[in-house]
């Protein structure tokens, strides 16, 4: 086995590193993080295999679709080549042996609450996403045809739930412009509806799921559809590794982090979710290199009336003579649109908008999801302008009642919450930027006008700062 994970080393040189961790804690059955710089990729995945083949353990891996697609595709038939046997399997339902168990994260929630997981081996790829992720699961909706089961459970309640849908359904239509199809629901709503089911005893699902939920610890919002005249209501968890006790304490689990190290990751796993960690970090060296860091001084704030132009000169600035890819990170909807737009109309048809058929010397506009994402299709960039720092809107109806609730508690909202999910983001996004040595630029002015700023600096270290704009 060592011969073969050293003969692997020229593409990753630590695939003998991973496999030992691994093979260590399918022995002792304990509580592993591995933090794995950002630039590694899935690169770790061959040595992680290696050690299931020998080991045999039944493990159940908890992945994403692109994940999944990856090892079905990929690595398993890699390792097989090698002579490994390893039998995997994808239903929903428990395996009938000790094999390999792919879940995604619904099927990873349905597995714990009926009991399925008691005793397996847990394994957890790109675990900096984990919270993000069973937050999805998790989340209830309540679409039209499920008021009509409810009316239909309850014919006695029939009238007095229409009643309330319709009200509703007036004050979220009246309230909200077209363009934005979110609007929170108030608390005393959510309070109307729990004293109008009172009494009716169970009701259906997810009716009876939203009955038991504590709103101190939930989101809930509506998203209308205004063309169709209708709403879906939704309910989000704040901490969902809290909600589902348990989940990662009561068997052994390893955890990959491919944020290096993380702040948030470990701040999120306290003692009653993940006890008594082995923590381990890889480092590399190619994340020693310095990237080239343009950040121009004095720049406007985001809320200036200047920030537009502002943005649209200096990206166009960055493009001009460029080679390769530059991909620009903009959340803000109507600004993204109206910066791509410009750009077009100075650049043609190498400005896309969210699309992974780029030319090589392309401008691509995205949102900093949308590049975490799909950053693995598209060529590595040579340029990446962050247009605006990752800073969650308040607009949001979920990061507004997250806020708030964290205001209840008397914590500094903003630094408890905005802040290090910010952070979290950067080394993420950096990431196939440094792998292909290309160069950063900032043009968010909070960056140097607020003390908070040299958090995003010392997060990019190493950095070597970018005075001149010189074209290839």
């Amino acid at each position: 086995m060592k011969q073969l994970l050293l003969q692997d080393a020229s593409s990753w040189p630590h695939h003998l590193t991973v496999s030992r961790l691994v093979a260590r804690s399918l022995r002792r059955k304990d509580h592993t993080l591995i933090q794995l710089e950002p630039s590694s990729q899935d690169e770790w995945l061959f040595g992680l295999m290696v050690s299931l083949g020998l080991e045999q353990c039944g493990a159940v891996i908890i992945v994403s679709n692109r994940l999944r697609s990856k090892l079905v595709t990929l690595e398993l038939p890699r390792i097989r080549r090698h002579g490994f046997s390893i039998s995997c399997w994808e239903e929903l339902d428990p395996p009938p042996q000790e094999q390999l168990w792919l879940l995604d994260f619904s099927g990873f929630v349905n597995a714990y609450r009926k009991g399925y997981l008691q005793g397996r081996q847990l394994i957890v790829p790109e675990a900096e996403f984990l919270n993000a992720r069973l937050r999805e699961s998790i989340l209830i909706e309540i679409k039209p045809n499920d008021w009509e089961s409810l009316c239909r459970a309850n014919p006695s309640g029939e009238k007095a739930y229409l009643n309330f849908f319709e009200d509703i359904s007036l004050r979220l239509f009246a309230s909200k412009a077209r363009l934005n199809p979110h609007v929170t629901i108030d608390y005393s709503d959510f309070l109307a509806f729990k004293d109008l089911s009172f009494g009716f005893g169970k009701l259906p699902e997810p009716w009876q799921s939203v009955l038991e939920i504590d709103l101190d610890k939930w989101a809930t919002w509506a998203e209308l559809d205004h063309k169709m005249l209708t709403w879906v209501w939704k309910f989000k968890p704040f901490e969902p590794l809290f909600l589902l006790q348990g989940l990662l304490r009561d068997q052994p689990t390893i955890l990959f982090s491919g944020s290096g190290k993380s702040s948030l990751l470990v701040s999120e796993l306290v003692p009653e979710i993940f006890p008594s960690p082995v923590v381990v970090a890889i480092n590399e060296l190619k994340c020693q290199e310095p990237i080239q860091l343009f950040l121009p001084k004095r720049q406007p704030r985001p809320n200036t009336e200047v920030f537009s132009e502002h943005l649209l000169a200096q990206s166009r600035r960055l493009v001009l003579g460029r080679r390769g890819l530059t991909v620009i990170l903009l959340d803000d909807f109507h600004l993204r649109l109206q910066l791509t737009a410009a750009l077009a109309a100075e650049f043609g048809s190498r400005v896309v908008h969210e699309t992974t058929a780029v030319e090589s010397n392309g401008a691509l506009c995205c949102r900093w999801s949308w590049w975490l994402q799909h950053h693995h299709r598209v060529p590595l960039p040579e340029q990446l302008i962050i247009a605006l720092l990752p800073l969650a809107s308040l607009e949001s109806p979920y990061v507004f009642a997250r806020v708030q609730s964290l205001k209840r508690q008397g914590r500094d909202w903003f630094r408890d919450f905005l802040l290090p999910e910010a952070l979290s983001l950067l080394p993420l996004a950096v990431a196939p930027l440094r792998k292909g040595s290309g160069r950063l630029a900032i043009l968010d002015g909070r960056l140097t006008s607020r003390s908070w700023g040299e958090d995003f600096l010392r997060i990019l270290e190493p950095w070597t700062p970018l005075h001149r704009l010189l074209p290839d």
